[in-house]
């Protein structure tokens, strides 16, 4: 690529993202939802279709009153709180939107569902809003708890505090939910120490705690290493009657005995949480990989054996962890036999599952082993995710093959389409950048920064690793300065020292 062509790219690089974002908001307009081609006589199943969260559900519920079929506040209530929990929340919104507009009945719950829905995919500004937009009636405890939940998601300790406060006034600090809720935002900011305490005030108010307040009390606790103040939590929950303890309870326990290595307690705190998990299939990911923590082979197998037999299916998620865990434990060759098996039964093929071979394959320095079966997996007309070529990347960065690295590293960024959510490593691109400038060749390293512009922002590394490319193959850099210019990236002392090897090239 002539240095003037590429210069070019970089100065219409933010006109040519506003063109292509024009044009995928034209193409989706044009390949979005259209009502007539779902025939379901389910209302969700037809939500559901529209997987895009670009594309609207609107249209979806028009058609459904259009032809002239029932909708009542259940049914709406059901498909938003779904949807919640499968994390489509501009979809959720929608739905609650068009329930308020239209005649049915809209509760002061379903009024702290939206605010709450507003503040994920709006902002909290937005759900400030629509708070101060309220009557006096709407103002519920609900909807101040919904708020409240904004304010913890955003980490704002003050602004909580202060809502905190003027719920407790109103009368409105009744349940355990706040209290959780602040809980969770000291565990989060930190301030782990402080959570104890707001389970005492909770008590003295004459609230009592739920098995999420000992459970988020317990937590603090262990990740203290406070073992002592841990069990005691323990006992108080075990003495009431109103609460069960389930799995979840036992595994968050046993994951800290096991973090402090006292392996006896964290065996008796797995075998109780065995007793509790019933068919549930997350519950038994987590025990495999207590065990494999524990370095015992035999008990992750015969759990995996029982989890097949208890649970009706097994999906890429339960994959992902029987191999993770028998990677942690150096078993290779019963990675790759699980593996088979997986690729025989699977019906969605998820890159994340072999990622987990291709790992452990690196982690053993095996990566030509590594390229080889994803190379293997291409050939079948998969195309591989960004993550499985970058993967590869840093096991040969690990082994200090630079040139592999970065023609690895070259195949992730040609296929990061895959995967629009995928942000490389920002260690496995600056050590790529700094061998590019100090060895490749100018047309390799304008050719890697033209992919990597297309992904994260410009960086001074990234005109670093061109300034050098050009000085030592005698090439003007002015139009590089212009470029750094451009971008608002300041020649700092790195970059004077870079320019000063002018001199000595000369």
């Amino acid at each position: 690529m002539a240095a003037g062509t590429f210069l070019a790219i970089l100065n219409s690089n933010k006109k040519t993202n506003a063109l292509t974002a024009n044009v995928i908001l034209a193409r989706t307009k044009s390949y979005c939802f259209t009502p007539n081609t779902v025939k379901s006589n389910n209302l969700y199943s037809r939500i559901n279709a529209v997987g895009d969260p670009r594309c609207g559900v609107d249209p979806v519920l028009q058609q459904w009153v259009q032809e002239g079929r029932h909708v009542n506040e259940l049914q709406l209530q059901r498909i938003i709180r779904d949807l919640r929990a499968r994390r489509r929340y501009s979809h959720a919104l929608e739905v609650c939107k068009w329930m308020s507009n239209s005649d049915l009945e809209f509760s002061s719950s379903d009024c702290a569902v939206q605010l709450d829905l507003i503040g994920r995919v709006h902002g909290l500004m937005s759900a400030k809003s629509f708070f101060s937009s309220m009557t006096d009636q709407e103002k519920t405890v609900k909807t101040y708890g919904a708020l409240l939940n904004c304010y913890v998601r955003e980490g704002l300790l003050d602004e909580s505090l202060s809502l905190m406060k003027k719920m407790r006034e109103m009368g409105f600090l009744s349940s355990p939910l706040n209290y959780n809720d602040l809980m969770c935002l000291y565990t989060n900011t930190g301030q782990l120490e402080k959570v104890p305490d707001v389970l005492l005030e909770m008590k003295r108010n004459g609230v009592s705690p739920d098995k999420f307040s000992y459970r988020i009390c317990i937590n603090s606790y262990g990740a203290r290493a406070d073992i002592n103040s841990m069990e005691k939590v323990i006992q108080e929950m075990k003495s009431h009657r109103h609460i069960k303890m389930d799995w979840v309870t036992y595994s968050t326990v046993a994951n800290h005995y096991i973090k402090a290595g006292l392996k006896e307690k964290a065996l008796y705190y797995v075998k109780k949480c065995e007793k509790n998990v019933g068919k549930d299939a997350v519950g038994y990911n987590h025990l495999i990989s207590f065990y494999a923590s524990l370095g015992n082979k035999d008990e992750m197998k015969r759990l995996w054996d029982l989890q097949k037999a208890k649970c009706r299916k097994q999906i890429n998620r339960d994959y992902i962890t029987m191999l993770g865990s028998l990677v942690k434990l150096g078993e290779l060759e019963e990675t790759e036999k699980l593996l088979e098996e997986w690729e025989f039964s699977c019906k969605t093929f998820d890159f994340r599952v072999p990622n987990i071979l291709l790992i452990g394959y690196c982690q053993k320095g095996l990566i030509g082993k590594a390229e080889a079966k994803l190379q293997d997996i291409i050939k079948r007309k998969k195309t591989a995710t960004p993550n499985s070529w970058s993967i590869i990347a840093a096991g040969y960065l690990n082994k200090n093959n630079m040139e592999k690295a970065f023609e690895c590293f070259k195949e992730a960024l040609a296929v990061q389409a895959q995967n629009r959510d995928w942000r490389p490593k920002a260690s496995l691109i600056s050590s790529i950048l700094s061998w590019l400038g100090e060895n490749g060749e100018v047309e390799d390293a304008e050719a890697f920064v033209k992919l990597l512009i297309a992904k994260v922002p410009p960086k001074s590394e990234m005109y670093h690793a061109l300034l050098k490319a050009y000085i030592r193959n005698g090439k003007e850099v002015e139009g590089l300065l212009e470029c750094m210019k451009d971008y608002k990236i300041d020649v700092d002392e790195e970059t004077m020292k870079i320019l000063s090897l002018r001199q000595q090239n000369s």
